[in-house]
C-alpha cells in the first residue's frame, strides 16, 4: 500500500481523531485515579492497574477503530458503511476531547492546589513513620520443624542489624514475633506496631547451603518495594545480613552505623554459629529449665570459638537468671561476671556486651555508676537494643530519676509495643511516681499480652492498695498465676481489707514458704501493717541475701511510711542509693 493512501485511509476512519480522544481521556481517567482514589484509601495498586489497562486498551482502540465505522444506525464494518455511503459525524469527536481536556486540567490543578496546601503537621506525619520497620519471623522452608531454632535465630540478628540504622525506628523482637504463624495484613501490622515497613521472607537451609528470600513491604498497602534473594553457603551468612540490611538502608534514605563492628564480631566457625542459634532460641523461652538448655549450647558455641563475644554475653545473662530463679547466687553470678567482662574484651563495640556488662554491674554488683554507664554504652552503639533500653528505664528509676526513667520506659515501648517487659516496666515507673491511673492501664496492658507470666497481676494490687480498695486488690491477686507472688499480693489484700486474721494468716503463709526468695516484699508486707521494726528487720535480710528487690528501696511507694526513720536513710546508704 502507498504510505500516503495509508495516512490517508487512517484520516478517513477516523483512527487519527480516536487516538487523540482516547489519550485525552485516558488523561482523564488517570487524573481520576491518582486524585481521588486516595480519599477513599484505594490501595496505590488499583492506579497502577489503571494506568496499565489504559496503556493494552490503547491499541486495541485503534484497531476498533480502522475496523469499524459508528453509524447512524449503529455501529457496522468500515467497509459495510462505506458501501451504503454511511459516515460518523467528526464533530463528536471533538466534543469528547474538549470536554475531556477540560476536565484533566482543572483535576490537575485541584491535585496541585491541595498537595501545596497540605498542613506542616500533615506533611510530618507522613514522613516521619516512613523510616521504621519491623522484621516479621522468617518462614522455616526447610521441611524439617527442627530448623525452626535458625530461621528463628536470623530474623532476630536482623533485627540487630537493622538496629544499627541511624534515625530508622527498629521493633524489638517480642512484638515482631507476635506475628509469627498469623495471617493479617500489612496494613492491620503497621498500625498494630506503629511502623511504615515490613521485612518479611523465607529460610531454606540444606546441609551447607542456605537461600534466603528477603522481601521489603510497605506496609500501608501491601506492595514490595523490592525482593531479593540470596543462595549462599552458610558460612557467608553474616555477609548477607549487612547486605540485606544495607539494601533496607538505600531504600529508607538512612545510613547503616556500626557495620565494621558487626562484621568484627561475628564467629568464624559455622558450627559455633549454629550452636548460639540453639541456645538463642531456648533463651528466649525464658525459664529456668530453657536457661540451663541455652547454656549448654552457648558452652559449645564457645568452645568451636573462643572469641564468640555475643554467646558470652547472653550466657553471661543466662547465668544471671538462674542465680536469681534458684536462690543459688553462686556460683552462677560469678560465672555472669566472668562473661559479661569478656564479651567486652573481645568485641568492645557490641552493644549486647555493654548491656550484659550492664545487667551484672547494677543488679549482681549493685555498683550503680558502673552499670549505668555500661548500658548507656549499649544504647549509644545500638538505639534500638531492647535489652539495654528496657534496663536503662529500671535503673534511671532505682536512682531516683522519675521523669528521666518515664521518657526512657515510654522509648522502650514505642520500640517493642507488645513486649510484655517494656510495658511492665512502664507501668512501674508511672507507680513510683504515683501516676496511678496511667500505671494501671499499663499493667493492664501487659497481662493481656501474656496472662500467665509470673507478676502479671503485682501492679494492679499494689495500685488497689494505695488506693485503699481491698476489694479490688483481692480480686487482682486471686488472678494472679505464680504462687509465690500470689501469696505476697494476698497479704496486701487482706491487710487492706481490714480483716486482721486473714491479714495474719496470709503473712504467715508468706513467710513460711517465701522466707528465701521473697524476703524483700515480707519487708512491704509490714511496711503495710505499720510494723516498722519487723520492716527494717526483713529490709536487712533482704540485703544480706542481695535480693534485687531492695534496690527499689528508693522509690517504692509501699515504703512511704519508713523514710522518716533514721534506718531507711542509713539503708540508702548502704546501698549505695541516694540518700533523702
Amino acid at each position: 500500500m502507498n504510505p500516503k493512501n495509508f495516512f490517508g485511509e487512517l484520516k478517513r476512519r477516523n483512527v487519527y481523531k480516536v487516538a487523540v480522544a482516547y489519550a485525552v481521556v485516558a488523561w482523564l481517567l488517570m487524573q481520576i485515579a491518582s486524585q481521588i482514589f486516595p480519599f477513599f484509601e484505594i490501595p496505590n495498586w488499583a492506579v497502577r492497574l489503571v494506568v496499565l489497562l489504559l496503556i493494552i486498551g490503547f491499541p486495541i482502540a485503534l484497531i476498533i477503530a480502522w475496523a469499524f465505522e459508528a453509524t447512524p444506525e449503529g455501529i457496522k464494518r468500515t467497509e459495510a458503511a462505506d458501501a451504503a455511503g454511511q459516515r460518523s459525524r467528526g464533530a463528536a469527536w471533538i466534543y469528547i476531547v474538549l470536554i475531556g481536556a477540560a476536565l484533566s486540567v482543572g483535576l490537575f490543578f485541584i491535585g496541585r492546589y491541595t498537595v501545596r496546601n497540605v498542613t506542616p503537621r500533615q506533611s510530618e506525619a507522613a514522613i516521619g513513620p516512613q523510616k521504621s520497620i519491623a522484621v516479621l519471623p522468617l518462614l522455616n522452608e526447610s521441611g524439617d520443624p527442627g530448623d525452626e531454632y535458625f530461621s528463628d535465630g536470623l530474623s532476630e540478628e536482623l533485627i540487630a542489624a537493622l538496629a544499627q540504622i541511624n534515625g530508622l525506628k527498629v521493633i524489638g523482637r517480642s512484638s515482631s514475633f507476635r506475628f509469627k504463624d498469623r495471617h493479617e495484613e500489612p496494613k492491620a501490622i503497621g498500625e498494630k506496631l506503629g511502623v511504615s515497613t515490613l521485612l518479611e521472607g523465607t529460610v531454606r537451609k540444606q546441609g551447607e547451603r542456605v537461600r534466603i528470600v528477603a522481601e521489603l513491604v510497605n506496609a500501608a498497602d501491601g506492595i514490595a518495594l523490592w525482593t531479593r534473594t540470596f543462595d549462599r553457603e552458610l558460612r557467608d551468612i553474616f555477609t548477607v545480613q549487612q547486605e540485606i540490611a544495607r539494601a533496607v538502608a538505600e531504600s529508607l534514605k538512612v545510613t547503616l552505623l556500626g557495620s565494621d563492628s558487626a562484621q568484627k564480631s561475628a564467629p568464624t566457625n559455622v558450627e559455633a554459629h549454629n550452636a548460639y542459634l540453639q541456645g538463642h532460641f531456648y533463651f528466649q523461652r525464658r525459664n529456668l529449665e530453657d536457661y540451663r538448655k541455652a547454656v549448654g549450647f552457648f558452652d559449645q558455641a564457645i568452645r568451636l570459638d573462643p572469641d564468640y563475644a555475643l554467646a558470652y554475653a547472653e550466657r553471661s545473662e543466662s547465668w544471671t537468671f538462674i542465680g536469681d530463679l534458684t536462690g543459688q547466687h553462686e556460683p552462677a553470678w560469678s560465672k555472669a561476671r566472668s562473661d559479661a567482662e569478656k564479651a567486652v574484651a573481645v568485641a568492645p563495640d557490641l552493644a549486647e556486651a555493654h548491656a550484659a556488662l550492664g545487667w551484672v554491674r547494677f543488679f549482681v554488683d549493685w555498683k550503680f555508676t558502673e552499670g549505668l554507664s555500661e548500658l548507656k554504652r549499649a544504647k549509644e552503639l545500638s538505639p534500638g537494643n531492647p535489652t539495654a533500653n528496657d534496663l536503662l528505664a529500671r535503673v534511671i528509676l532505682y536512682l531516683g530519676r522519675l521523669d528521666e526513667a518515664e521518657r526512657q520506659a515510654r522509648y522502650a515501648v514505642e520500640l517493642d509495643p507488645l513486649s510484655v517487659i517494656a510495658q511492665g516496666n512502664l507501668a512501674r515507673v508511672l507507680l513510683f511516681a504515683g501516676r496511678l491511673d496511667e500505671a494501671d492501664a499499663a499493667a493492664r496492658k501487659a497481662a493481656e499480652l501474656q496472662p500467665a507470666s509470673a507478676s502479671s497481676h503485682r501492679w494492679q494490687v499494689v495500685i488497689a492498695v494505695l488506693r485503699g480498695d481491698g476489694e479490688t486488690a483481692l480480686r487482682e491477686a486471686q488472678l494472679e498465676p505464680d504462687e509465690g507472688y500470689r501469696r505476697f499480693e494476698l497479704a496486701l489484700a487482706q491487710q487492706v481489707r481490714g480483716n486482721r486474721q486473714a491479714a495474719d494468716a496470709a503473712l504467715v503463709d508468706l513467710i513460711a514458704s517465701g522466707r528465701h526468695q521473697l524476703a524483700f516484699q515480707i519487708a512491704e508486707v509490714y511496711a503495710i501493717r505499720g510494723e516498722k521494726d519487723k520492716a527494717f528487720e526483713w529490709l536487712q535480710i533482704a540485703f544480706d541475701e542481695h535480693d534485687t528487690g531492695t534496690l527499689t528501696l528508693l522509690v517504692d511507694p509501699l515504703l512511704r511510711g519508713l523514710r522518716d526513720d533514721p534506718r531507711y536513710k542509713s539503708l540508702l546508704i548502704k546501698l549505695g542509693l541516694p540518700a533523702q
